[in-house]
């Protein structure tokens, strides 16, 4: 049975258990529910702050997902030196960085749906990174993402601290 002539409704987030996406590529999670009412929608676990290493793996996970993203908001304290755009696959991905510490990346993909994702620490332990990220996922989460990272133990994202 084909769909070809009916319009495709927008990707949602996957309605699958909580679990990193492509694992050894990029330690993702993203909110299992359409509903999209809890405070973040996902958590990143990055290996480092070089953001030119740590991107295109996450872009790469959340395209399979989401559709084509085409722009990514970063906090500029967070990370060691930040491009104003990167080619990942076929596409350019701008990169806004902001002066916040607010502890998340903002995804957008098309003009206007953003996606919020907690970032926790490369250096934060796993049974931490683990626990944040879960709390992130919770469709009831209303936790702000520094919050989970200090009730977790996993410390702040922003270099240096």
């Amino acid at each position: 049975m084909s769909d070809s002539g009916s319009p495709r409704a927008p990707r949602l987030l996957p309605d699958a258990v909580h679990r990193a996406i492509k694992p050894g590529t990029a330690v993702v999670r993203l909110e299992t529910t359409h509903d999209r009412q809890g405070v973040l929608d996902g958590a990143w676990w990055p290996r480092s702050r070089n953001i030119a290493a740590e991107l295109p793996a996450l872009i790469t996970a959340l395209t399979e997902h989401l559709g084509p993203i085409t722009r990514v908001g970063l906090d500029a304290g967070a990370w060691e030196e930040l491009p104003t755009r990167m080619t990942i696959g076929d596409r350019v991905v701008r990169i806004d960085s902001f002066a916040v510490g607010d502890d998340t990346v903002l995804v957008t993909r098309g003009d206007q749906d953003h996606f919020s994702l907690l970032v926790v620490p490369p250096h934060a332990a796993p049974d931490a990174a683990r626990a944040a990220m879960a709390e992130a996922v919770r469709a009831d989460n209303v936790t702000q993402a520094g919050q989970i990272l200090i009730d977790t133990g996993t410390g702040r994202s922003v270099l240096g601290a």
